[in-house]
């Protein structure tokens, strides 16, 4: 059957003059932190200590992570509660470069990681091999999710799972990979993970200017995947994803093929998460399995819903609204976080549908009619 043109009407991502405006401010003044972290003494008026640089540095990984997610459930209808395995899974990639930078001078050239002296292991196991070379392992941060991501969507999609079932597989999915990820002797540090860090290409993790340039690195791709998923969704590529969300057998009666788009779209987006997980360890400092709960999934679904899932913009705003909450109340009421957080969810779920962004359109409607 000959392929014919989706006329389906698509919902434009809210990037107006206006969006385009607030969007460069924001990542101009999110440029700036560093610059005021480092160009001004503490007590400074203009100074930004270390520990806010660090929190958005944190909240942009995380941003990313929710941007990813938003792709596959936002504009293809495809709810993952997994995504956690593939941001674990690059920031694994990335910290076993990180751990074999650790005391590569003089003597301790050799030094394996304590968890490994402790198991009195004497060379590193085989997949171990050439994760002391960077970009090696750059390539495992986009390899590792990507390959995952494409065999578990290819015999899930061709074998038609979908909805609520598809939800439960990618659970259990990460959920098997972080009773695989606690066990000693897989080599991945058992229940401690990966963490002590010291170098990265030869320079300090701890000192002010590699953070600051990891924190702009982290900020570039954040803005350069918005950008990618910006000009996928508003092709025709992103007409077909959006079509696969709103009525999948009529797509497939007119000619379509859906196995190959949604497999495209869940593999890109477990990739943008390894990328957010391998920009979140260094920075953060530490990797370990309970980065591969699914209550971390479910997380950054609450993320994308709070936003606005289907805007690209509203996972990222909900990410650092959820996240700051999250900041805030773990200081203040660390009790009532997780009651706080299912109130929020909640709240989203009856009364605010579209989330944030959803919220503030509403509003800019109701003035224009009055």
């Amino acid at each position: 059957m000959n392929h014919i043109p989706i006329t389906l009407s698509i919902n434009k991502p809210l990037f107006s003059r206006q969006v385009w405006t607030v969007i460069w401010v924001s990542v101009i003044v999110a440029a700036l932190l560093p610059i005021l972290n480092l160009g001004f003494p503490d007590g400074h008026a203009l100074h930004v200590s270390s520990y806010m640089v660090g929190l958005v540095a944190k909240f942009m990984c995380y941003a990313l992570a929710a941007l990813a997610l938003d792709m596959v459930w936002g504009y293809t209808g495809i709810l993952s509660l997994g995504h956690g395995v593939f941001f674990a899974l690059g920031a694994y990639a990335h910290g076993m470069y990180l751990m074999r930078a650790i005391g590569r001078d003089g003597v301790y050239q050799s030094m394996l990681p304590d968890f490994m002296v402790f198991l009195d292991w004497k060379t590193y196991p085989w997949y171990w091999a050439m994760t002391d070379n960077f970009w090696y392992c750059m390539a495992l941060v986009i390899l590792v999710p990507g390959v995952l991501a494409f065999v578990f969507g290819f015999f899930a999609f061709r074998s038609r799972i979908k909805g609520v079932y598809f939800s439960i597989i990618t659970q259990a999915m990460t959920f098997a990979f972080m009773l695989l990820f606690f066990r000693n002797d897989t080599g991945f540090g058992g229940n401690n993970g990966f963490t002590d860090f010291k170098r990265i290409l030869g320079f300090s993790v701890t000192a002010p200017s590699t953070k600051a340039v990891m924190y702009l690195m982290t900020l570039a791709i954040l803005l350069g995947a918005l950008l990618l998923c910006r000009s996928i969704v508003t092709s025709k590529l992103g007409r077909v994803l959006q079509a696969v969300r709103d009525s999948e057998s009529r797509l497939m009666f007119i000619g379509y093929d859906p196995l190959w788009f949604k497999l495209f779209v869940w593999t890109l987006s477990a990739v943008l998460c390894g990328i957010a997980g391998a920009l979140y360890v260094p920075q953060v400092g530490i990797i370990n399995p309970s980065e591969m709960s699914p209550g971390n999934s479910i997380e950054m679904v609450i993320w994308a819903a709070v936003g606005g899932r289907g805007t690209l913009l509203g996972p990222i705003v909900g990410a650092f609204t959820v996240n700051g909450l999250k900041s805030w109340f773990t200081a203040a009421f660390p009790d009532l976080w997780l009651f706080a957080l299912g109130l929020l969810f909640i709240l989203v779920t009856l009364f605010m549908q579209d989330g944030i962004l959803g919220l503030l359109k509403k509003m800019k409607r109701s003035k224009e009619v009055a």
